[in-house]
């Protein structure tokens, strides 16, 4: 199953029937990609998403990822809370949504290294960066 994770439905689908599947996807909020394929991911080096800060970050701004990356814990499990839910009833057992993801068997991530920051990846995980940009005129 090609899925984007954003809206988990269709690794659910995959996990009921028992067959593999491919997210293709730009990234996801709460950084439940990184967790799901067990990357690294210390505050104190990788920053959060839109808070514009670069892998060279001063004490401050390492704070203060810090403590984003504590509260979207707690936003992210109340947001994904109804997938969950619905994996739990269709599953028959109790899903979370980071134990959802992690049986994706491809991880098709439309970034690149020249606009983003580089970070630790697992062998899974495909930077097919570009895919989206027009044609240099």
């Amino acid at each position: 199953v090609l899925t984007d994770p954003v809206v988990p439905c269709g690794q659910i689908l995959a996990l009921r029937l028992s067959i593999p599947s491919v997210f293709f996807l730009r990234g996801l909020p709460c950084s439940f990609d990184l967790q799901a394929t067990q990357c690294p991911d210390p505050p104190s080096y990788v920053p959060r998403t839109f808070t514009d800060n670069s892998d060279h970050m001063t004490f401050i701004q390492r704070v203060e990822n810090l403590f984003l990356k504590s509260s979207e814990s707690f936003l992210c499990n109340f947001a994904y809370l109804p997938f969950e839910l619905l994996a739990s009833d269709v599953l028959h057992r109790p899903v979370t949504m980071k134990e959802l993801l992690s049986h994706g068997s491809i991880w098709l991530k439309r970034m690149d290294f020249v606009f983003e920051y580089p970070m630790p990846v697992m062998p899974n995980i495909v930077f097919i960066g570009g895919i989206n940009c027009g044609k240099r005129k």
